[in-house]
This record gives structure tokens, C-alpha cells and sequence, in this order.
């Protein structure tokens, strides 16, 4: 599938978005882990949006990659 050039930005941007929200997840995770009382369903919730951004960001990545003909 070929991506045109706007698909590309559009893609890009995403990824920057998505890798922003995860870096901020992952400092609120850091920021929870250092409080006395950690609310466990919460931390399992985010791990798991953090994990869920994560292979977003790969799926989006890998349509970056040129299809080669082989």
C-alpha cells in the first residue's frame, strides 16, 4: 500500500503525540511508585495504556517502512 506524502505527516504526527503521552505515563507510573499507597488497579490501568501506546506507536512505525518487491 503506497502512503502519500500528507499520510506520512499525518502519521508522523501521531507517533509524536502518542510517544509524548507514553513518556508522561510513564512519569505519573515513576511519580505513583514513589508514594506510600499505591493504588494498584490504577497502576495495572496505566502499565497497561502505557503498553497499549506502545504498540501503537510500533504498528504506526511500520507502515513508515516502504513495501519492497521482492
Amino acid at each position: 500500500m503506497m502512503v502519500d506524502s500528507d499520510q506520512l505527516a499525518r502519521i508522523r504526527h501521531r507517533i509524536t503525540e502518542l510517544e509524548v503521552e507514553h513518556r508522561d505515563l510513564d512519569d505519573a507510573i515513576d511519580r505513583l511508585h514513589d508514594q506510600p499507597y499505591v493504588d494498584q488497579l490504577q497502576l495495572r490501568r496505566m502499565k497497561k495504556r502505557k503498553l497499549m501506546l506502545k504498540d501503537e506507536i510500533n504498528r504506526l512505525r511500520s507502515k513508515l517502512i516502504p513495501d519492497l518487491d521482492a
